[in-house]
């Protein structure tokens, strides 16, 4: 399993598929296609069944029950694009095999190091075989490690028909990375009663809490006018703007904030005399407290508004998804079977919340409740990304074993 493994994983990272949120198209990126179309090939490959991509780059299969227990369809998800935060072309992966601690050099020109010293968590993985980047791009394990987990189990599970096992769904989406995994998601067509997300990170990780989440953007008019004849005439829409941010916490930010606490997050400001631009999102695990946070925002626009004047600032706030929690709570033996499964397969489960969304984020509110699960990866979105092959296969066990829970416990 661990070879098959690392030819997939290497296989899926060389592709291109970063997304784009300034595309508007569904999936974003040609990129993304490519990588679809190819599994496509490989589903068919190995037996995965009733075999679809639409139009949109959502890429469907089904393993077959095979008990005659009446068991809930089941289904496992990844997502087929990489993060916009750091490029993802040539990638190109690095086998490191009985990782012994120390220092990692991915590339020795650049001098770029992956070392204990910055990352302590990398200590934990000796005496595995780690794939790594090269240095200049992502690796790419979010989410590709997810793909080639839910693949290899799917191999697993028709190869080994003793494995009792209910109706399974497989599904690779695009455009996750930039908030619109869910929105062509046809949960109709998938079928499946629950779903999980293999979207995680390290060894483990087992999330049903994400952000309620919301964008906002804070566009400001000014008023230029020559310097030199200014007075009591010009109005700077920039310093505006940074009026506008300093009526927010200063402590709320993502470096000041972990755990359930929520932030704000200043994404983008541009800004001159005559106009400025603002770009934020909220974030918070609390309902009451997402809402307060955003009305915060109205707050600081309408105290701004009556000096400035009503035109001066038009604020947008759109939400993007909300906390899973609530969707999954009345049905939390899903988590507990992952829990199991996990425990199964000695990996100590670790619950925390997930200071972020997924996919499942916003499929659970569509009516598939949808936990998240580890796929074994660490520092993802930038250079040094890394993953352990022990962890993925570890990962593999875990879909397996859910699988077999539920017709177990059907």
């Amino acid at each position: 399993m661990k070879e098959e493994m690392i030819q997939r994983f290497t296989s899926y990272v060389k592709v291109d598929t970063q997304s784009d949120a300034e595309k508007k198209s569904c999936p974003s990126t040609e990129g993304q296609l490519n990588l679809a179309r190819q599994l496509v090939k490989e589903m068919k490959s190995i037996g995965i069944q009733d075999v679809t991509m639409d139009e949109n780059g959502y890429v469907m299969g089904t393993i077959p029950s095979n008990t005659d227990k009446e068991v809930p369809t089941i289904g496992f998800l990844a997502h087929i694009d990489t993060a916009t935060d750091f490029t993802g072309k040539n990638v190109k992966p690095q086998l490191h095999e009985n990782y012994q601690g120390g220092d990692i050099t991915l590339n020795e020109d650049l001098h770029i190091v992956l070392s204990p010293s910055q990352f302590p968590n990398l200590q934990k993985y000796q005496g595995h075989t780690l794939i790594t980047t090269d240095g200049t791009t992502l690796l790419g394990a979010d989410n590709k490690a997810g793909i080639a987990e839910i693949m290899t189990a799917m191999h697993y599970l028709i190869e080994h028909p003793d494995i009792k096992h209910g109706k399974i769904r497989v599904a690779f989406t695009p455009d996750e990375e930039i908030g619109r995994g869910p929105h062509k998601f046809d949960v109709e067509a998938f079928g499946a009663s629950y779903a999980y997300t293999i979207d995680g990170g390290p060894l483990g990780e087992l999330q049903y809490e994400s952000f309620n989440a919301a964008g906002a953007k804070v566009s400001i008019k000014g008023n230029n006018v020559h310097p030199g004849t200014a007075k009591d005439k010009m109005v700077s829409a920039a310093k505006i703007g940074m009026l506008f941010h300093n009526k927010l916490p200063s402590d709320e930010s993502p470096e000041y904030t972990d755990g359930y606490e929520g932030f704000f997050h200043l994404t983008k400001f541009v800004g001159e005399v005559e106009e400025a631009e603002l770009q934020y999102i909220i974030r918070d695990f609390d309902k009451e407290k997402f809402n307060d946070r955003k009305a915060l925002f109205e707050k600081a626009a309408n105290d701004l508004k009556a000096i400035y004047g009503e035109n001066s600032i038009t604020l947008s706030i759109q939400d993007q998804y909300y906390n899973m929690r609530e969707k999954i709570e009345p049905v939390k033996h899903i988590v507990d079977i992952a829990h199991e499964a996990m425990e199964n397969r000695s990996v100590t489960p670790v619950i925390e919340p997930i200071r972020g969304g997924t996919d499942g984020s916003q499929l659970s509110y569509k009516g598939l409740p949808t936990p998240n699960i580890f796929t074994g990866g660490e520092n993802f979105h930038g250079k040094y990304e890394f993953i352990s092959v022990e962890n993925m296969v570890k990962a593999t066990e875990v879909i397996v074993e859910i699988a077999r829970l539920f017709e177990e416990k059907a």
